[in-house]
């Protein structure tokens, strides 16, 4: 393993989704993820399903695709950590691990004596990351958080939508997947600074907090004006014209991102008066006078077909582009040629591969690696056990009986 991260251990207490982004993030990049998970059940996305992955006769595995989205690179194990046993197991793979991961409610791992201030005096440079909805401190702390209450509180449902519509969560699971983000750049932030002194620390991250940093320029815009900002559908709030429109036989997105753009976009399009139009001519009077220069691009762009305007736009370095399907998208000569549809063969599909979604990382030296499948439940627990605490098969067999792992 050549990853920047080969080396590193993490002893992943995560489920769902934000933590499991977060760490499947460090494995790309080579960390050991150790993936814990509840004995008998497993992480819950194993049953979000269907569609279930499929075996190498096209039939359904017990497999989610939902699950396997998010726990490429790991290793897992079942452990049973409200046994007394099975905590002490916990400690000692801890004792063993760079980085701790977990998305427990808010002090759900005190009871079983995982805490980070449970454990940090005996490993004091031990990296321990949380995420929670709310985070650790606030008056929500102990509420639950999930995807789309984060985004609805999180103001984003507000923005996203029609003018006249009702207010609409993403298309993913965003609030999650920003999280899961954050927290790898946090993690890879601390581990520098432990590098650099030493010491461990507490990362709380909180899911409410991320989807709020979220909203980038709609947040600096309400700040700067304290003007609440409604809908815009696929509209631009700053940039005019930046949005979708019909054409005579489908949509396609413009993004006319500079006064340059817009002028070579109307002399392409036979409406040189627009862009010397004292309404119009800068991107400032475009934005003030939004509706009806929009009505006006509408009328002319509807007249033709998508591939005039993309085959026509693309010669003027104008910027465009059209609305594909996710089938459209895993089709795409760029998309194909980034690699970004990862084929791994999986166990549970008789060796047939399973197919994901690669990692966006590029890096010169140290690309991302693929070394694991997205693991069936505990199919590495004797593994872990044995190389990580040297039990024997006698050992494991005894706390597999007593019902620890």
């Amino acid at each position: 393993m050549t990853g920047p991260l080969h080396g590193l251990r993490v002893f992943d207490l995560t489920r769902i989704l934000a933590g499991p982004t977060c760490t499947q993030i460090l494995g790309d990049l080579g960390a050991d993820i150790i993936k814990v998970e509840q004995t008998g059940a497993g992480d819950d996305t194993r049953r979000f399903a269907p569609p279930f992955i499929k075996d190498d006769n096209g039939n359904d595995t017990a497999e989610s695709a939902y699950f396997c989205s998010a726990n490429r690179n790991k290793r897992s194990i079942t452990l049973n950590i409200a046994d007394a046993e099975g905590q002490d197991l916990a400690k000692r793979l801890i004792a063993q691990s760079d980085v701790l991961v977990e998305n427990f409610k808010f002090g759900g791992l005190a009871k079983y004596g995982l805490s980070f201030d449970q454990l940090k005096d005996e490993n004091p440079s031990l990296v321990y990351c949380s995420i929670t909805g709310f985070g650790h401190t606030g008056p929500y702390a102990e509420r639950p958080g999930y995807d789309v209450l984060i985004q609805a509180m999180g103001g984003f449902m507000s923005i996203t939508g029609d003018p006249d519509g009702e207010p609409q969560k993403a298309g993913i699971p965003i609030a999650d997947l920003m999280a899961g983000m954050y927290a790898s750049v946090a993690i890879n932030a601390a581990l520098r600074h432990r590098e650099k002194t030493g010491e461990g620390q507490h990362l709380d991250i909180g899911m409410l907090d991320t989807m709020t940093a979220t909203l980038s320029i709609m947040g600096a815009n309400y700040l700067s004006t304290g003007e609440t900002p409604g809908r815009l559908g696929n509209a631009h709030p700053n940039i005019v014209p930046y949005q979708a429109f019909a054409t005579a036989d489908g949509d396609m997105v413009l993004a006319a991102a500079n006064d340059a753009q817009y002028q070579r976009f109307c002399a392409f399009a036979g409406i040189s008066e627009l862009a010397e139009d004292e309404n119009y001519k800068t991107n400032e009077q475009r934005v003030r006078n939004r509706k009806e220069l929009v009505d006006k691009l509408q009328a002319v762009i509807s007249e033709k077909p998508t591939r005039h305007w993309l085959e026509g736009l693309e010669k003027v370095n104008v910027t465009c582009g059209p609305i594909n399907t996710l089938e459209q998208v895993f089709n795409d000569p760029q998309v194909q040629a980034r690699g970004m549809e990862l084929e791994m063969p999986h166990p549970a599909a008789g060796g047939a591969p399973v197919h994901l979604i690669g990692s966006p990382i590029r890096m010169s030296k140290t690309n991302p690696e693929y070394r694991y499948a997205p693991p069936v439940l505990g199919a590495h627990t004797d593994e872990v056990l044995r190389e990580l605490l040297g039990l024997d098969v006698g050992e494991i067999e005894g706390l597999r009986e007593r019902g620890v792992v």
